[in-house]
């Protein structure tokens, strides 16, 4: 069993817990994740390791209630536990030899993008982030980004935070300002890394994006994370989670993440009755 030593709501939908799991801090890097269960007959599921702490060898997991799992793990405090943590899991995120970096994130993919503009950071890099979300009550970690950042932009769909427009709208006016990066990292919703890779393409920037497939173990058994990259199959837990956006097929991994739209919708449902 892992404690959960602290929880934080960062807004209606999305809340910061912090497990005590001294074994996957002692090894754990950016970019990686775990698989996680809330109890003995309940689904995996993947979340990227946001934080790890040493000093109380606690790991930080943002959450976002998007099914019927993450809902039950948002109805945990302070003082449970969660019965599984797997990991970490997935290859690191590379952070050295760059001098400058954009990183994107969008919604929840912030939580993702957050420990690697950090880890850049650490590493005496230029880093600037542009972080999109739908409206101002979405909005997290913005402060924490500032942090990091040399730059940092936020925008949000309708203007209430931040600029009006999409996380592309920033990144095209810093292209066509002249700024050049090393790389570009996008994290967030499949079209969105799809948008900003179609973007740095003429400008042969390379660019990682962060895919989010439906995953079962987390090591490559079971086959439900795989993705197409230049022509060859990948699985996302063992291979990635981290890939090359322009070599990425984002339309078939699109399509693939609505296989499960509506058993999904259906479990949520359940959830919500069950309460």
């Amino acid at each position: 069993m892992f404690l959960i030593t602290h929880k934080k709501k960062l807004t209606q939908s999305v809340s910061m817990f912090k497990v005590k799991a001294p074994f996957i801090v002692k090894h754990a890097k950016p970019g990686q994740f775990v698989m996680l269960r809330i109890e003995q007959n309940g689904e995996r599921i993947p979340l990227t390791i946001a934080e790890s702490n040493h000093e109380d060898e606690t790991i930080t997991l943002i959450v976002q209630s998007a099914g019927a799992t993450t809902k039950r793990l948002l109805e945990l405090n302070t003082g449970d536990s969660i019965q599984d943590l797997a990991g970490p899991l997935g290859k690191p995120s590379k952070v050295t030899g760059l001098k400058r970096v954009c990183v994107v994130g969008g919604g929840v993919g912030c939580a993702i993008a957050y420990p690697i503009a950090k880890a850049l950071r650490q590493e005496h890099t230029i880093v600037h982030t542009i972080i999109g979300f739908r409206n101002k009550e979405l909005v997290f970690l913005e402060d924490e980004f500032k942090a990091v950042s040399n730059h940092m932009y936020l925008v949000t769909d309708n203007g209430s935070a931040g600029r009006k427009g999409f996380v592309t709208d920033i990144l095209k006016e810093l292209l066509l300002k002249g700024e050049t990066y090393d790389e570009v990292i996008a994290i967030g919703p499949l079209i969105m890394m799809k948008m900003v890779s179609e973007m740095t393409k003429p400008y042969h920037i390379k660019t990682i994006v962060s895919m989010n497939p439906i995953m079962v173990d987390g090591t490559g058994m079971c086959g439900g994370c795989r993705v197409s990259v230049d022509h060859e199959m990948k699985f996302a837990c063992v291979d990635g989670p981290e890939f090359d956006g322009h070599l990425v097929d984002f339309d078939e991994a699109i399509q693939r993440n609505k296989m499960y739209q509506e058993f999904e919708h259906e479990q949520y449902n359940d959830a919500c009755k069950q309460k």
